[in-house]
């Protein structure tokens, strides 16, 4: 719609479509309202003037409980209909699809760094393919930024400190603009970007063409076992940490018997500050590496500690109920 508008630029995914269904929708009620009030005012300015000096306001006055219900009624249902399907389009942007592929966003003066799930790093742009849903991990190193692409209608706010998600499932190959929507310095307004939508085998040229990235997972692995974090977080009896593997995702036991999600926010906190949060059944020992660690630094290691997957437990024979084998082999030797 608009597509030669600044204001409007062509939708570019599907919920860029809802967003704006939504938008005119309340647009032509708050036209046709104000139309409506003003009109009435007009009229009955006119039509009630006072017409000669002597003349004096109507006293006598009707009561008109049935206008007063229907003009009550109508705005409400209005209103009822637009908080619905407000909600609808607000929730369906601020979850993202569970098998949508994962980028990182990390918003600095005056720049926007990303990393591809594959490795592939870069500046102000933005390479995906098109038809497949694209979360975006994002944070800031230094102050308020606002991740804002106009042609799919998402925004988000990126603050440092914290991490916000966005998402987006392009349906349109091209270049879309990207921009920081937030003042953030001197040099805001150079503060954008590009997104490019390929299709996606093109996608796959370029991400071999581009050169081969370490996974964020291996360069976390790598920090890892650069700042000693395995000499505590084992898998043995030896460990003065909790097991990782399998921890992203689950709820965490703290001391004082409180529970927690371990998800991007909580490994962040516990990287920088791990007293906050003490796992149950742990000393508070971890050193805080608060001031050591970049903002990109910690999300490989966030990454990282994601791809632990929990051990598929050991299952005998005789728990699983399979019959226990009568062959000579399985017999003891010697006896």
């Amino acid at each position: 719609m608009f597509p030669n508008s600044p204001m409007f630029p062509e939708a570019s995914s599907a919920l860029a479509r809802n967003v704006d269904e939504l938008f005119f929708f309340a647009l032509a009620g708050s036209v046709l309202f104000s139309a409506l009030i003003f009109f009435l005012v007009i009229t009955f300015a006119v039509k009630f003037r006072r017409r000669h000096p002597d003349q004096i306001g109507i006293v006598d006055t009707k009561s008109a409980t049935a206008l007063e219900i229907t003009w009550s009624v109508i705005p409400l249902v209005l209103m009822m209909v637009l908080f619905v399907w407000g909600t609808k389009v607000y929730f369906a942007i601020s979850r993202p699809p569970s098998d949508a592929a994962q980028y990182f966003v990390i918003g600095r003066q005056w720049m926007w760094k990303i990393q591809h799930p594959e490795g592939n790093r870069e500046i102000n742009e933005l390479h995906v393919p098109l038809g497949r849903p694209i979360k975006l991990t994002m944070t800031s190193e230094d102050v308020i930024h606002s991740f804002f692409i106009p042609a799919f209608r998402v925004k988000a706010d990126v603050v440092p400190g914290r991490y916000s998600t966005l998402w987006f499932q392009a349906d349109r190959t091209g270049t879309f603009y990207l921009f920081c929507s937030q003042y953030c310095g001197v040099e805001h307004s150079k503060m954008s970007g590009k997104v490019i939508v390929m299709e996606p085998h093109d996608y796959e040229v370029w991400l071999a063409s581009a050169g081969p990235g370490a996974p964020a997972s291996l360069s976390g692995e790598a920090l890892f076992t650069t700042f000693a974090c395995n000499t505590c977080h084992r898998p043995d009896t030896a460990a003065r940490a909790p097991l990782l593997a399998g921890l992203y995702g689950s709820q965490v036991l703290l001391q004082g018997g409180q529970t927690t999600l371990a998800d991007d926010g909580y490994l962040r906190e516990s990287i920088l500050n791990p007293a906050t949060k003490v796992t149950a059944g742990y000393q508070p020992i971890m050193p805080s590496f608060k001031n050591q660690l970049s903002e990109d630094q910690i999300l490989q290691l966030i990454n990282y500690i994601k791809s632990l997957k929990a051990a598929e437990p050991h299952i005998s024979p005789a728990e699983s109920g399979a019959p226990r084998s009568t062959s000579s082999s399985s017999k003891p030797k010697g006896l």
